[in-house]
């Protein structure tokens, strides 16, 4: 019997360095790097976040997944949403920082925004992927695409500038 063996992948911080350019010149402002296949038990992967990427509030209910985010370079910032959209937490994740990652449970409405350019996080969650949609995606968020998408980044984004002392 032969067992095929996948080849070992090694991760050099020029690739974070060209899959960050990838994400600039994306029209989503964002660009993964997936180490998985697609019907793997867990997904792996590298996502690359630029400013005025618009990721919009979701959850990971059905089917139920664990979302767990880990900063690798740069600065994320994390909203944490009520059912009605209200934001309920900000936390900012950076890259050697105190606060540096994070578990998402299932079923809570969360969202990210890029506080700096060359932000990617290593993320892991079970697979096989599902998109967001029907009851995973924020009703009362816009839609991807949608032109309210920039201002409301816009909007998350003065919730992580720091107050004058």
């Amino acid at each position: 019997m032969t067992v095929g063996v996948r080849d070992v992948v090694l991760l050099a911080r020029a690739d974070l360095g060209r899959l960050s350019a990838e994400a600039r010149l994306s029209p989503r402002r964002r660009r993964n790097l997936n180490l998985h296949e697609m019907d793997d038990v867990v997904h792996r992967l590298f996502n690359a976040i630029e400013p005025g990427s618009y990721v919009r509030p979701h959850r990971h209910l059905s089917p139920p997944k664990t979302e767990t985010m880990v900063v690798v370079s740069g600065r994320l910032g994390l909203l944490v949403f009520d059912d009605d959209g209200a934001v309920q937490s900000t936390t900012v994740l950076e890259a050697g920082g105190e606060t540096f990652g994070v578990e998402v449970p299932p079923g809570t409405w969360h969202s990210f925004v890029s506080l700096s350019p060359g932000t990617v996080a290593f993320e892991a969650k079970e697979g096989p992927y599902v998109p967001p949609g029907g009851s995973d995606s924020a009703p009362w968020a816009p839609e991807e695409g949608a032109p309210e998408g920039a201002t409301q980044v816009a909007i998350w984004h003065k919730l992580f500038e720091k107050t004058p002392s």
